[in-house]
């Protein structure tokens, strides 16, 4: 869908849901397709930009609220553009449709052609004769007859609940929108269901050229009434929302009939039944993961004490060697303290010897004195006599 544009006047537009903001504002595009001249000078070439400014100044005073090139080949450039009211669509055409551009340059002049966008939107003879051709229909049962509208391409935030602080759509919120035109039976966000993705292989976010998120939704009526005024509301329209500053925007939003049994009962049991196995599914992914964690915590905590338990060896081991280091150092302070004391003793005894042997001698030589006096003495006795 295209980014939603900003809407000057609102004049055209009619309520959906004021309480949020929402309203219907016709479509108001045209095709515009230019017809080339045939180029005959090498290196020429005719600006896009040139035959647009061309065509904005076509109608007068004027004003597209967009126009850009949907196509451009060499024959031809087409150009879709927009207008703000449903009444100036005739009067651009007017100003339009089988006129001619002269550009700077060029002797040929340009036709150009204008007619009204064609809208690509389902009919009542469209659904009537799907149903009634379908094989694998039973227009007796709820969504296997027309009476669902698929739509696509809804801004998120503009059906969000006020005041959550989400931005994702609310199916309270689509239901209070969509039954303006009758009882709703059954809505489907394919988005809001986490598990829609995995069981479709489909991708449901989808973003707009402005960057927001759109989403897609099945609105089911009770009633064929319901699906008709709905329809036939919506047709030709875009969404418009009004913001409480007065503010407007509107967007392009593809309606179409279901056709693919979405809100039967058969098919949203089908999908009860998906989305529960699923659930168990990652149930039993969540209890392995659960497990695997366990398990890992477990092994985790081994390690951590068998890691312990080697520090507290390493430790033991350490303090072990500087035990035993310690005892070495004493033994040799030991020994080293023994053999001094052991050659004090002997350095005692020798000097104890030697003075031993120095009183020996000095008694010896004492004696020896004696002696000699004695044997003097008898000698003088004897000479006397």
């Amino acid at each position: 869908m295209a980014a939603a544009t900003i809407v000057h006047d609102t004049s055209e537009a009619v309520e959906l849901c004021p309480a949020h903001g929402l309203y219907l504002k016709p479509i108001t595009k045209m095709t515009i397709s230019v017809a080339l001249p045939q180029l005959k000078q090498p290196g020429k070439s005719i600006s896009n930009w040139e035959v647009m400014e061309r065509l904005k100044g076509m109608v007068h005073s004027h004003q597209f609220s967009t126009l850009r090139i949907s196509k451009s080949t060499m024959d031809f450039i087409r150009f879709e553009g927009e207008v703000e009211n449903k009444s100036l669509v005739k009067s651009f055409l007017a100003c339009l449709d089988g006129k001619t551009i002269k550009l700077s340059g060029f002797s040929d002049i340009l036709k150009v052609r204008a007619a009204e966008f064609k809208i690509d939107f389902p009919t009542r003879h469209d659904w009537d004769s799907f149903f009634r051709d379908a094989k694998d229909m039973n227009e007796t049962l709820p969504g296997e007859r027309p009476d669902t509208i698929h739509l696509e391409g809804l801004p998120c935030k503009w059906f969000a609940r006020k005041g959550s602080g989400s931005e994702k759509p609310s199916e309270d919120v689509l239901v209070r929108v969509f039954e303006r035109f009758g009882e709703v039976r059954n809505v489907d966000i394919p988005m809001l269901d986490p598990y829609r993705e995995e069981m479709t292989g489909r991708n449901f976010h989808t973003f707009s050229f402005g960057g927001h998120l759109n989403f897609e939704a099945y609105v089911q009526y009770r009633e064929y009434a319901g699906f008709i005024q709905a329809m036939s509301a919506l047709r030709g329209m875009k969404l418009m929302h009004k913001g409480e500053d007065g503010k407007a925007v509107a967007c392009n939003i593809k309606v179409s009939f279901d056709s693919t049994k979405h809100l039967s009962d058969a098919s949203i049991k089908k999908r009860q039944l998906e989305r529960q196995k699923l659930q168990e599914l990652e149930q039993q992914r969540e209890e392995q993961k659960r497990r695997e964690k366990e398990a890992e915590q477990r092994q985790r905590a081994e390690e951590r004490k068998q890691k312990e338990l080697e520090e507290l060896e390493r430790e033991r081991k350490r303090e072990e060697k500087l035990r035993r280091r310690e005892q070495k150092q004493r033994d040799r302070a030991s020994r080293r303290s023994q053999r001094k004391l052991e050659k004090l003793q002997a350095q005692g005894q020798r000097r104890l010897q030697e003075k031993i042997r120095t009183e020996e001698r000095r008694l010896l030589l004492a004696q020896r004195n004696l002696q000699s006096v004695r044997l003097v003495a008898g000698l003088l006795s004897r000479a006397k006599c």
